[in-house]
C-alpha cells in the first residue's frame, strides 16, 4: 500500500515537473497531457482507496515514509495517515482537480503561459494531497504552506496586471498572519507533547486537558485552549474567515479555473479539514469551540450579504464561498464535525460547477465579467444555463439536492448545540439561507433571463462553449444533484467517520439527530416543513420579483439606503481599515526605521561618522607632521621635560 500511496501523491508532481520544466520541448499539448495524466492517475488511485475504505473496511494506514530530521529527541517524519476521512478528501480533491484540468484546455487555449498554468495547477493538487494525507504536524505545515505558495503564483498568473500583483500579495500577506498563529500552535504542540505525530499527540491530549500555561502577567491559560485557538487562526487565514477573509474575493484576479480549484476543493478547505482532524484536541476546550462557532456563523451571514451588491459574476460566487465556509466552520464549532465535512464534500462539487459555468459564460461574453452587461444567455448557452441552474439549486439547499442535506444538517446541529454562542450562531445561519437564495438567484436571473446584453450586436457572437468546457460541467452537475442523497446516512448518522472524528458525549448533537433519522425521504419531508426551506423559497421569490419583474425596486432601495449600500460595496470597510492601519502603518514604520536606523545610526554614525572621525584624526595628525625640523626638536624637548617631571621631580 505504501507504493500505491506514493504513486497517488507523486503522480501530479511528476505531471507538474514535466509541464513546467520541459514546456518548450513538449508544447501545449504535451503540457496539458502530462498534467492531466498525472492528476488522472491520482484520481483513479484515490477512487480505489475510497472503495477499499468505504466498502471493504480497509484498516487505517499510518506509517512513516522516512525520517527527515531528529532534533533533541523530537523526530520529524514524512508519512501518510490514510483513513476514511483521508479517502474522502483525496477523492474529492482529485476529481474536482481533474475536471478543472480538462476544462482549462478550453478556457486557457489562447492565453500566454499555458504550460506554466498547467504546471501550477498540478503542483496545487500535489500540495493538497500532501496536506490531507499527512500523519504529523510537520508534513501538514509543508502542505499548508505549499498550497499557499501555489495560490500566490496562480492569483498573480497575469503578472503584467497591477491588480493581479496586488491581489496575490494581499493573499500572501493575509495568510502570513494566519500562518503565524498556526506555526505557534504547532510549536506549542511540540513543546508540551514532545512529538508532532498525530497519534502520539491525540493519545496524550486527555492527560493535558487540565494543564495551564503562563503567557502574560500572572494569569494562567488553558493549554488546550491556547493550542486550539492558535491552530484555528491558521484556519481563519486559509479558509478566509473574518477578519482574515479579505484576500479571497481578490483572488478572482486569477484565471477562472483556479478560482474553482482554490474555492471548491483545495486551499480553502484545508482549514476545515485541519480542525476536523484535530477534533481530539478541540473537544477538550469548549472555549475554543465557542470561538470557532461564533467566527464561522458571523462569516456565513455577513459575507453572504455582501454578495447581494456585487456585479462581477465571479465575485458573487466568491462571496458565496466565504459564506459557505462559514457554515462549515460553524458546524465544527458545534462539534458536528461530520456535518462540516459533509458540506465540504457537497460544496466542492456544486461550487466548482458554478465557477466553471461562470467561466463558460465569460467565454461566451468575450471575457466581460460584469453581470449588468449580460442577460438572456440561456437562449445561446443551453448546457451552461442548465448546469448553472443545477449548481444554484444545490447551493441554496433546494430539497433533494446535495446542498439541502448538508446545509440543513448544519443548521439543525448548531440549533441543538449547547456550546456558548450556539443561539447567536443558529439564527445567523438560518437568516443566511434567505441571503444565499437572494444573491444566488439574483445572479442567475440577471445573467440567464435578463433583457439581454446592452450591445445587441453581441447576441450574434454568443455561443455555447466547446465540449472540453461543457463536459466537466455535466460531470460536476451529477454529484451536485445526487451525492448528498447517496452519502448522508453513512457520513452523518452511520459509522463512516467512526474512530476518525472524536466527539464528547455532551457535544454529540449529530448523535441526537440520528435518533430521529429514518431515511432520506424522511429528512426531506422534515426539511420542507422547517423555516430554512421557506426562507430559501422567499429569497428565490424576492430575487425573481425584484430583478425580473420590478428592477427599479433594487435601484430605489440602493438610493434610499445609500449608507447601507455604500457599506456593503465597501465590504464593511475592512480593506480601508487594513490599508490605513496595517499597510500605511507598515510604510510609516519602515520610513521611521530608515530615518532612525539606516540614515542616522548606520549612515550617520557607523559609516559616515567613522569616516568623519578618521578625517578629523587625520587632520590633527597632519598638523603635527609639518615637515619642519625645529617643530620636531621642540616636540622632543617638551616630551623630555614631561618625562623628567613625571619620573624625577614629582
Amino acid at each position: 500500500m505504501k507504493t500505491l500511496y506514493l504513486a497517488l501523491v507523486l503522480a501530479p508532481l511528476a505531471g507538474s515537473i514535466i509541464a513546467g520544466l520541459f514546456r518548450n520541448q513538449i508544447g501545449k499539448a504535451g503540457a496539458h497531457w502530462a498534467a492531466i495524466l498525472g492528476v488522472g492517475v491520482s484520481f483513479v488511485l484515490s477512487a480505489y482507496v475510497f472503495w477499499l475504505h468505504a466498502f471493504q473496511g480497509a484498516p487505517v494506514f499510518n506509517e512513516n515514509i522516512y525520517t527527515w530530521m531528529v532534533v533533541d529527541g523530537l523526530q520529524l517524519h514524512v508519512g501518510f495517515l490514510v483513513d476514511n476521512l483521508t479517502a474522502m478528501m483525496i477523492t474529492v480533491v482529485t476529481f474536482v482537480s481533474l475536471m478543472v484540468h480538462i476544462y482549462t484546455i478550453g478556457y486557457m487555449a489562447h492565453e500566454e503561459g499555458y504550460q506554466r498554468f498547467f504546471s501550477y495547477i498540478a503542483l496545487f493538487t500535489f500540495s493538497m494531497l500532501m496536506l490531507v494525507m499527512a500523519n504529523n504536524f510537520l508534513q501538514l505545515f509543508f502542505g499548508w504552506e505549499a498550497v499557499g505558495l501555489v495560490s500566490y503564483l496562480l492569483i498573480g498568473f497575469y503578472f503584467k496586471r497591477e491588480t493581479a500583483i496586488f491581489a496575490n500579495m494581499k493573499a500572501f500577506l493575509v495568510n502570513r498572519v494566519g500562518d503565524f498563529g498556526f506555526i505557534l500552535g504547532i510549536a506549542a504542540v511540540a513543546m508540551y507533547f514532545g512529538s508532532l505525530d498525530y497519534t502520539q499527540v491525540f493519545d496524550a491530549a486527555p492527560g493535558k486537558a487540565g494543564e495551564t500555561i503562563n503567557i502574560l502577567g500572572s494569569s494562567q491559560w488553558s493549554l488546550m485552549t491556547v493550542i486550539c485557538i492558535l491552530l484555528f487562526i491558521g484556519a481563519m487565514g486559509k479558509s478566509a474567515q473574518m477578519p482574515l477573509h479579505v484576500w479571497l474575493p481578490d483572488s478572482m484576479e486569477g484565471p477562472t479555473p483556479i478560482s474553482a480549484l482554490i474555492h471548491a476543493a483545495t486551499m480553502v478547505t484545508a482549514g476545515i479539514f485541519m480542525v476536523a482532524r484535530m477534533s481530539p484536541l478541540y473537544e477538550l476546550s469548549e472555549t475554543a469551540l465557542s470561538f470557532v462557532l461564533v467566527i464561522g456563523a458571523t462569516t456565513a451571514f455577513f459575507m453572504g450579504v455582501i454578495g447581494i451588491v456585487q456585479n462581477d459574476i465571479k465575485r458573487v460566487i466568491a462571496y458565496s464561498t466565504l459564506s459557505q465556509l462559514g457554515y462549515m466552520i460553524a458546524a465544527l464549532g458545534a462539534s458536528a464535525y461530520a456535518a462540516g465535512l459533509f458540506h465540504l464534500m457537497t460544496h466542492a462539487f456544486f461550487k466548482a460547477l458554478l465557477f466553471l459555468a461562470a467561466g463558460s459564460v465569460i467565454i461566451g461574453m468575450h471575457h466581460d465579467q460584469d453581470i449588468r452587461n449580460m442577460g438572456g444567455v440561456r437562449k445561446y448557452m443551453k448546457i451552461t444555463w442548465f448546469t448553472f441552474l443545477l449548481g444554484t439549486l444545490a447551493l441554496i439547499g433546494f430539497p433533494g439536492f446535495s446542498g439541502f442535506f448538508s446545509k440543513d444538517a448544519i443548521i439543525e446541529a448548531v440549533g441543538e448545540s449547547q456550546i456558548l454562542g450556539s443561539g447567536y450562531a443558529h439564527w445567523l445561519l438560518v437568516a443566511g439561507v434567505f441571503v444565499t437564495a437572494l444573491y444566488s438567484f439574483r445572479l442567475y436571473f440577471i445573467v440567464f433571463h435578463g433583457k439581454g446584453p446592452r450591445d445587441e450586436h453581441a447576441k450574434e457572437h454568443i455561443k455555447e462553449s466547446p465540449a472540453v468546457v461543457t463536459v466537466p460541467l455535466i460531470l460536476l452537475a451529477i454529484p451536485s444533484v445526487i451525492i448528498g442523497w447517496m452519502t448522508i446516512e453513512p457520513m452523518l448518522f452511520g459509522d463512516y467517520f467512526k474512530g476518525v472524528l472524536h466527539v464528547a458525549s455532551a457535544h454529540d448533537t449529530l448523535g441526537e439527530m440520528g435518533e430521529h433519522y429514518h431515511n432520506q425521504i424522511g429528512f426531506v419531508s422534515h426539511g420542507v416543513m422547517a423555516l430554512p426551506f421557506w426562507l430559501a423559497m422567499g429569497g428565490l421569490a424576492v430575487a425573481f420579483y425584484v430583478y425580473m419583474i420590478k428592477p427599479e425596486i433594487a435601484r430605489n432601495l440602493a438610493i434610499r439606503f445609500d449608507w447601507l449600500y455604500g457599506l456593503l460595496v465597501r465590504k464593511y470597510g475592512f480593506d480601508e481599515l487594513y490599508q490605513a492601519v496595517f499597510a500605511k502603518g507598515s510604510l510609516l514604520l519602515g520610513k521611521g526605521l530608515w530615518v532612525v536606523g539606516d540614515r542616522t545610526l548606520i549612515d550617520g554614525i557607523a559609516v559616515n561618522g567613522s569616516a568623519r572621525s578618521v578625517g578629523v584624526l587625520a587632520q590633527t595628525l597632519r598638523w603635527l607632521q609639518s615637515g619642519y625640523l625645529y617643530h620636531y626638536a621642540v616636540a622632543m624637548i617638551l616630551g623630555l621635560l614631561g618625562l623628567v617631571y613625571w619620573f624625577v621631580i614629582r
